[in-house]
């Protein structure tokens, strides 16, 4: 792909450069200052596609002459140009807070990457979150490298038709439209991988994505090298069924490690976002394993340490399986030959029970043995985390399965507004997301209540605004009479309070519970004298027939004669029309089934625009809420999908309406200004914005995990791997010895407020170094677990590997709460992740 090939002379080659580079880096896509460029070429294919290199390969050869030649454009243009080399050049946060840290690269696996509305390579919010934290990462100046696929029509385009009906379309992503360009061997060769696939070898091309200091690298199958089927492996994003699915997991995740390897880069970090990418954690112990003449274990063992898993998924059913046939037919050959290890080794590693022959491979257990450690994304998402995964660590309490949370978080820059960016540059400055945030709450809170109003005034302004415009394109698209367009194009009001409601239309997610009541929505709705106009937008997946049902129910109330100049439903929810609706909307709305929400970032998004959320108390929710700061509906517990409690919060739902957040948005002073409306404003944007920021998130991520996990893998391969091997020959004796392991006698005796425990423990002739024997209480109401590590006596006489174990508590709770366990323990291990060995005594009858 030719840079600006298009353009010949007198167009200036620096100018044609300079675009170029700007076009080509997405850094325009959270960068307010670009978008006067791209305008100035052409207003309305900017408007449509925010995607500056189809604007400059569709603007005509003499108005790109015409317009670079002014000399108001070629200043824009050398201002911008020199802003990108500046923030390329200079110290970020990462450089500045950890200059030792030796980490060179940061790996970040994901299926999916939502950038921008001009690489459609995404579906939701798992992808939302993969991009706004490779922004985020570029910012601060952390060292990620994203890994991803390209797909030729990535995720479904929605049409509504007449009907009400959800018709599901596939345009193709044709590459030379997309802000991307094909990674080149030193010689000028298209860098293109192989992956051995049965029967045949599967060639992958690679593409490269400037996102600011970061790069993006996708891998696509469409090489005309390949049979036409395999051509078409990274053709749509979640389509097809699980043969489909599988390869495409293994072109991301064996194939995106290779290509690490192709450009000379030599991760510290893996980070698998979700586990579609779990192979990874195979291929970069096997070319550990190949680099150092190791075994796959202790390769397994030393990389381990510097793989990351982060899940999202909040229903056990919601992980990838394979068939075990399925798994055979593409990885058999890949076990016995690349790695070393039976085929049967290979399926234990994503199975439960590995004697279970039936039991299909789970790719999100594969990620939790191949990495050191595993997060939620959200508090409460890590409870419901631990409780699915306790299945891996029997007879662990739950409390204690190794899975912590790091909450999600936005990119700022890329959901405000303009005019939300220049009040935010005024009160804290135009540096403010690239540092700690140590003092935005501070300066935010000194933002004037008719500067915060006038926002919001603004704001829903061009909200309108933009639904009247896209409104009318997509009934014409319909083929709307007339009288249906013109009504359309007067659709909604700039001074009503506007609701927003947009995702995925799934029924965990309710997003029909507004309409419980339709008739006492429309009473709230057309209210004459404090009206409320709501805008809806989402998909359902294809295969989701109740989904559409919902999509189409919403198109129907929408279309009511009362309520059509309230309430409108836009088709084909993407990017561009997120960030219109959450900079626009004075409330976003969220009624998810809890705990079904693992984080969920679409309420994030409007805070730093002053939007406020009302929202079940789920996901990030349920830890941010506090009643200054918004609403909530539910009462933190679950209930199922029990349609009496889905009544009970409509009614819930509607009562804040009509109590609560109707009369306060009109409560109005002399001045028109609503005052507690607005110090809730205040409060949201300036408590919560820098608090749900993916700068937060970026910068938790490296303190907590990204760093430590680079250490940790450089110890374990040091001195040739000489801890790795110290571990797995600690492991394979815990192996040996734990099923002969045993307590002997149990008492207690108490010393004045003291208790003191003894307790007889036979080690099988194992080193008592290798293991501790604790005490463990579990939780009671506000008093929190208690593990206590007991100290080794002097060995029994006359039994062999015999110890007496003694240790003093405190005797503030009854003697029998306490039992005895021995659990595995190293200086050097990742507990109990990697040894989920545990042994209890069975209730001793304390003497």
């Amino acid at each position: 792909m030719s840079n600006l090939a298009y353009v010949d002379r007198p167009l200036e080659t620096s100018i044609s450069d300079a675009l170029n580079d700007l076009a080509l880096d997405l850094r325009w896509s959270f960068n307010h200052s670009a978008d006067r460029l791209w305008e100035q070429l052409d207003p309305d294919l900017w408007e449509l596609t925010h995607n500056p290199w189809v604007v400059l390969q569709t603007v005509s050869r003499e108005k790109l002459q015409r317009v670079t030649a002014e000399p108001s454009f070629q200043t824009l243009l050398t201002d911008l140009h020199q802003q990108k080399t500046r923030a390329e050049e200079s110290e970020a946060w990462f450089q500045k807070a950890h200059p030792r840290s030796g980490v060179s690269t940061i790996a970040y696996f994901s299926m999916e990457f939502m950038l921008s509305e001009a690489l459609p390579i995404y579906s939701g919010g798992l992808g939302n979150v993969a991009g706004d934290q490779l922004k985020a990462a570029s910012t601060l100046g952390v060292p990620v490298t994203g890994v991803g696929l390209l797909y030729q029509q990535g995720y479904f385009r929605q049409e509504i038709d007449a009907q009400g009906h959800q018709q599901a379309l596939y345009p193709f992503n044709d590459p030379g439209q997309l802000p991307i360009r094909p990674v080149r061997e030193p010689n000028g060769e298209w860098l293109r991988l192989f992956l051995p696939l049965p029967g045949f070898n599967l060639w992958i091309r690679v593409w490269q994505v400037h996102v600011g200091k970061a790069k993006l690298y996708l891998l696509d199958t469409n090489d005309p090298a390949n049979p036409p089927t395999y051509r078409g492996i990274t053709s749509e994003l979640y389509g097809g069924g699980p043969e489909l699915r599988l390869k495409q997991e293994l072109v991301l995740g064996i194939g995106g490690w290779r290509l690490l390897r192709a450009l000379g880069l030599h991760p510290e970090v893996c980070h698998l976002n979700e586990g579609h990418a779990a192979f990874a954690v195979l291929e970069r112990a096997r070319s550990y394993k190949e680099d150092n003449r190791q075994s796959f274990e202790l390769a397994l063992t030393i990389t381990r340490a510097g793989n990351l898993f982060t899940t999202h998924t909040p229903v056990e059913a919601g992980f990838d399986r394979f068939a075990p046939d399925l798994i055979e037919k593409y990885l058999r050959k890949y076990a016995q030959e690349k790695l070393a290890i039976s085929f049967e080794e290979l399926l234990a590693l994503g199975r439960r029970d590995r004697r279970d022959s039936c039991e299909p491979f789970n790719m999100a257990y594969l990620a939790i043995r191949g990495s050191g450690a595993v997060n939620g994304v959200s508090k409460l998402h890590g409870e419901v985390s631990r409780r699915i995964f306790q299945v891996l660590f029997p007879r662990w309490p739950e409390n204690e399965v190794p899975v912590t949370h790091v909450t999600n978080g936005v990119h700022t820059p890329t959901w405000d507004s303009a005019k939300a960016d220049h009040l935010w540059e005024l009160a804290c400055g135009k540096d403010r997301w690239r540092g700690t945030l140590a003092n935005i709450e501070k300066n935010a809170s000194a933002v004037s209540d008719s500067d915060l109003w006038q926002l919001r005034a603004d704001n829903r302004k061009t909200l309108v605004a933009y639904v009247r415009r896209l409104y009318v394109r997509q009934l014409a698209t319909r083929g709307a009479s007339p009288e249906d367009l013109a009504q359309a194009a007067l659709i909604l009001d700039d001074n009503i309070l506007t609701l927003g409601f947009a995702r995925r239309f799934a029924t965990y997610k309710r997003p029909n519970l507004l309409l419980h009541d339709p008739a006492r929505l429309l009473k709230i709705l057309v209210n004459r004298d404090r009206p409320v106009q709501l805008v809806l937008a989402g998909k359902a997946h294809p295969q989701d027939a109740e989904g559409q049902e919902m999509i189409r129910q919403w198109v129907e109330f929408a279309r009511l004669p009362e309520a059509r100049s309230r309430v409108v439903f836009l088709s084909d929810y993407d990017v561009l029309m997120a960030e219109h609706l959450v900079q626009g909307v004075d409330v976003w709305v969220n009624t998810p089934r809890r705990p079904w929400e693992a984080s969920g970032t679409s309420g994030m998004k409007v805070l730093v625009n002053g939007g406020l959320n009302l929202s079940e108390l789920d996901g990030w929710w349920a830890e941010a809420y506090s009643p200054e700061l918004g609403w909530a509906i539910g009462d933190g517990h679950e209930h199922g999908d029990d349609p009496s409690w889905d009544a009970t919060e409509a009614e819930a739902l509607y009562s804040l309406l009509e109590v609560q957040i109707v009369p306060e948005f009109y409560a109005g002073d002399e001045h028109g200004i609503p005052r507690r409306w607005v110090a809730r404003m205040r409060a949201s944007m300036s408590r919560l914005t820098p608090t749900f920021s993916a700068n937060r998130v970026v910068r938790q991520y490296t303190d907590e995990r990204y760093l430590s996990a680079a250490a940790a893998f450089r110890r374990r391969a040091d001195d040739g791997g000489s801890l790795g091997a110290d571990l797995v020959a600690w492991r394979t004796d815990l192996a040996k010895h734990w099923p002969a392991l045993r307590f002997g006698s149990a008492t207690v005796q108490q010393q004045g407020n003291q208790y003191l425990f003894y307790v007889q423990v036979f080690l099988d002739d194992m080193r008592p170094e290798a293991v501790s024997v604790e005490l463990y209480a579990d939780e009671q109401r506000d008093t929190p677990p208690v593990t206590e590590a007991m100290k080794r006596g002097d060995p029994l006489i006359g039994a062999a590997s015999g110890y007496a174990y003694t240790a003093m508590l405190p005797a503030d709770r009854p003697a029998a709460d306490y039992t005895p366990r021995i659990v595995a323990q190293h200086s050097g291990a990742l507990l109990p992740l990697e040894a989920p060995f545990i042994l209890w005594h069975h209730a001793p009858a304390w003497r």
